[in-house]
């Protein structure tokens, strides 16, 4: 968890705000596609 939300701080993301969406996301989006929803590291 620590992680990620050090990496969504990296990208300027705000931590919270990203993590708020996601959870409110996960439950209908597809699994074949939940890799989309990561704050990935530029």
């Amino acid at each position: 968890m620590y992680s990620l939300l050090g990496t969504a701080r990296l990208n300027a993301s705000e931590p919270y705000a990203w993590l708020k969406d996601t959870l409110q996301k996960l439950p209908s989006y597809p699994v074949n596609r939940v890799h989309e929803l990561l704050p990935l590291a530029r």
